[in-house]
Parts: structure tokens; sequence; C-alpha cells
């Protein structure tokens, strides 16, 4: 499996350090990765900032750095404002996906990564369905003629759970859309990460791996003199000391026939700190698991 290094870890969305695109691609090769999944917004790879000489430049420096895959990361939400239906908030999002996939086709790269939407309470549920398995029929055939594949994350409300992404997958019906089939949704549904796995396995081009350890949440209620129990928090820890077993899902999707590329992330705070030695050592212990699971 070739391992990806997602720069959304080095973005300083959580408060640790912000490296710049260009900075991020040397460290991403410095620390072994074979490719680079792009965060397609600012402070990363935004479609304001990088025109066409950018974007050339840009892909010298990953060919030099024999950074080998690029997958292009999109921030969609189809179901956004719904309670507005004479913006065309779908048409602008359709366009920002038509744009990265011309992104990543100059980079050199093949795949860009989108969401659905978060359930909004302003349509029926089979309104909402409907409407982002059109939109996301229409990124994959505007983005066929650059060669790249749209790959849907299991992230937004709508088709989260595996079968739910499943069967969207195969609604939307176009042959370069596939699933982005992660593991921690399923893991905090309770389902059975193998099971789910090798159903998804034949639709999924690419996964992203993040590992998180649970923390129990109590709320003190007065009126009773004791703790009510909350939704226990995530903290993102190393990949192999967290509650998902990424041996048994990675296994499983390679037994279903999944081939493609496996992203590392921290997209959250982390339970060591957010400083630069914190993340380089999490990602080096990422490449340490895939080499080892690969041989």
């Amino acid at each position: 499996m070739e391992a990806l290094l997602f720069s959304v870890s080095y973005s300083g969305s959580w408060g640790q350090p912000a490296l710049s695109l260009e900075q991020f691609i040397d460290r991403a090769a410095d620390l072994g990765f074979d490719g680079v999944m792009l965060m397609a917004k600012r402070p990363h790879l935004s479609v304001l900032d990088y025109g066409a000489g950018e974007r050339r430049r840009l892909r010298e420096q990953l060919e030099k750095r024999n950074l080998r895959r690029v997958c292009v990361a999109g921030y969609t939400n189809f179901t956004a404002d719904l309670e507005h239906g004479e913006i065309p908030h779908r048409e602008f999002q359709i366009q920002y996906v038509t744009a990265l996939a011309e992104c990543a086709h100059d980079l050199g790269g093949d795949m860009v990564r989108v969401f659905t939407g978060y359930e909004n309470a302003a349509a029926p549920y089979g309104t909402q369905w409907k409407l982002v398995v059109e939109a996301l029929r229409e990124c994959a055939r505007r983005a066929a003629p650059f060669g790249v594949t749209i790959g849907v994350q299991n992230h937004h409300d709508l088709g989260v759970a595996h079968q739910s992404q499943y069967d969207l997958i195969r609604e939307i019906g176009e042959p370069n859309c596939g699933a982005m089939f992660d593991a921690w949704a399923p893991a905090l549904h309770g389902a059975d990460l193998a099971a789910a796995a090798r159903l998804m396995a034949p639709l999924t081009v690419h996964t992203t791996v993040a590992n998180y350890q649970l923390r129990p949440r109590f709320k003190y209620d007065p009126a009773i003199v004791n703790y009510r129990e909350e939704q226990p928090a995530l903290v993102a820890v190393p990949v192999d000391e967290g509650f998902i077993d990424y041996r048994a899902f990675l296994g499983a999707l390679s037994a279903g026939g999944f081939r493609g590329t496996v992203a590392y992330e921290m997209c959250s705070p982390l339970r060591d700190g957010g400083d630069l030695d914190t993340l380089d050592r999490y990602a080096r212990r990422f490449v340490e698991f895939i080499s080892t699971r690969s041989r």
C-alpha cells in the first residue's frame, strides 16, 4: 500500500505549526511517504492562489522529491443553505470540484476527495439524497476529461453509514466515482469493521487513517448531587495506539480487492501536543506501520 501524508496535518488548523504547501511537500518526502494528499483550501492548495504557473512549479517539486501519488482533498457540503434556494450553492461547488479535477491533473494526480452533505432540516431526507447523488454524478462527469476519479469520503451525514455509502456510490453509477472509505466513522458507529471493509472494498479507491482513544465525559447535575454520563470525547494518538483496529480493517480491504492509496491525517488535537516533533513522530510511526503491514 502506498502511503500518503495529508497536508491538513501541518496546516495549523488545530493550533499546530503551519507549514506552507511547499514546506509540507519537502517534509512529506523527508518522512518517507510515497505521495501527498493536499488540502484544497487556504493556507494550502486554494484554487484562488494556485494558477497554472504555481501548479507547474508545484508539480516540478513533487517530481523532484519523488512523491509519485497526489490526491487533492476538496471540501464540499452539497446540502448547504437549503433555506435559500435562490442561491446556486450546488453550482458553486460543482465548479469548485471541476477546478480541483483540473488542478489534480496538472499536478500529476488522478483523485479528488469530496464530501456529501450535512443533513439539513430545511428539506426531506429523500430530497437531500437525490440532490447529493445528482451533484456527485455531475462532478464525476466533469472530472472525467481530466482523467480524475471523484472519491466520496464517509464524513458528512448523507451516506456516512457504510451500507448507505455503498448504496450512494452504486446509485451515482459513474465509472470514475468511488468511495474513499475510512474506518473512523463505522468504528464509532459500532459496526463490524472487517465486514464493512469487505463490503466496501470493491468500490473503494482510497482510505484515510487516523486513530483515537476515548475519554469519558461527565456533566455534574446538582439536583441529584451526581454526574450524568455524556458522549465520550476522542483524542488522537499514533496509528497503533487507538481503539480502531487498522490491521484488521486494512487486511479486510485488501482481501476484498482494494489496491488504492492510504493517507495519514492528524486533523484534531493530538494527545501529546501539536509541536512539529510530535507531528513528525506520529507521521513516522504511520510509515513504519504501513511498511510492516506490507511485508
